[in-house]
């Protein structure tokens, strides 16, 4: 159920309060004082707020939401990674105010709280009367608190049930903040080792798209048909397939439409050395999550869910597009694929799924 909330709830706007509210900026940072550089890892949120708040139903309203599994893996795990402080637990140690992404939930109407008198220390006393005065302006949202590349979200209510309200109606939008916020450091990560420009300029000559390749990628096939980059590491195997294809008529843009497409190639290019075997979508018992996105303005159809090898015991994540370029009436296929046994995987798909949205028609 908390899957589909992330989905279906995505598309909502948030109206949040402007950035000249929050009260303490890099700016005002003394000249001479050293800046650290914020630290931790992607999908990682540290939640403050009072003990007893993390500790009631507001508490577990976060957790509903913002740990809710992430679509579609073999395991389940988590949209983020949790991190509980209380305001005290924050002040102990300084290096808990130098992560990279924090949540502050504070009730307005609770003056004994240390987290709300914390949070109302981060913000203008203006922005205070704008919440007090409209409820739609709940969140504030700065940066560069204690330190560089760090997002800070204050979440207020006027009491705890408007504060839960705000929480459950705010979700998709704070979470496409903190993706937003990630967006650079997954770059980072997946382009280390800077590009495989060979290997763009291969993509762009056969299938008519620019996109950004690591250079950690080879060509496993091109064939005239289906170019397929690999990356391969002692744990992991990550997989890029491309087909163009005529667009023939909306049916190719449904969910029956993209696996379709997709077990055409995975029937014909992947297998293990058992005979029989080949790549086909789980879509039977396990859900494939199909929506209508956006790659660089460009429509397309996108697609979540689970692999597995026919007659053989092998299995992973997949995410796939289909792009529709109205100026060659083509439609791209992209798909990532990981097979990584015993290895957390939601990281890797979200790289594979960084790369493909880099996916520009030429």
């Amino acid at each position: 159920m908390a899957s589909q909330l992330v989905y279906r709830l995505l598309t909502y706007t948030l109206f949040f309060a402007s950035f000249a509210l929050w009260g303490c900026t890099s700016e005002m940072r003394e000249q001479l004082k050293p800046v650290p550089i914020a630290f931790g890892e992607i999908n990682e949120l540290a939640i403050i707020a009072d003990r007893d708040m993390w500790e009631s139903p507001i508490g577990d309203t976060i957790q509903f939401y913002y740990s809710s599994p992430f679509l579609i893996l073999p395991q389940p795990e988590p949209i983020l990674d949790l991190r509980f402080f209380s305001p005290e637990d924050l002040e102990a140690d300084l290096l808990r105010k130098q992560l990279r992404a924090y949540l502050f939930v504070g009730d307005l109407s609770d003056p004994n709280s240390a987290a709300t008198k914390m949070m109302t220390s981060l913000v203008t006393d203006q922005a205070i009367q704008q919440i007090r005065q409209n409820p739609k302006n709940n969140v504030i949202i700065g940066k560069d608190k204690w330190a560089q590349g760090q997002m800070v979200i204050c979440q207020f209510g006027r009491n705890r049930e408007e504060l839960m309200n705000n929480l459950k109606e705010n979700f998709p939008a704070v979470l496409k903040k903190v993706r937003e916020h990630d967006n650079a450091k997954i770059d980072a990560t997946v382009y280390l080792g800077k590009r495989n420009y060979k290997l763009e300029q291969e993509v762009k000559d056969k299938i008519g798209v620019q996109i950004r390749i690591p250079s950690d990628f080879f060509q496993a096939v091109s064939d005239g048909e289906v170019i397929w980059l690999r990356k391969e590491t002692t744990e992991t195997s990550s997989n890029l397939m491309f087909r163009k294809l005529p667009y023939r008529n909306q049916d190719q843009l449904t969910r029956d439409g993209i696996i379709a497409i997709r077990d055409s190639i995975g029937r014909k290019y992947i297998s293990t050395r058992l005979p029989g075997t080949y790549m086909l979508t789980n879509g039977y018992d396990l859900p494939v999550y199909v929506s209508q996105v956006q790659v660089n303005n460009q429509f397309a159809v996108n697609a979540r869910g689970i692999w597995e090898i026919e007659n053989d015991y092998m299995g992973g994540a997949f995410v796939s597009y289909l792009i529709l370029n109205p100026k060659t009436n083509e439609l791209i296929f992209i798909d990532g694929f990981l097979h990584a046994p015993g290895v957390d995987k939601r990281n890797l798909i979200q790289y594979l799924d960084h790369i493909i949205n880099t996916t520009k028609i030429s």
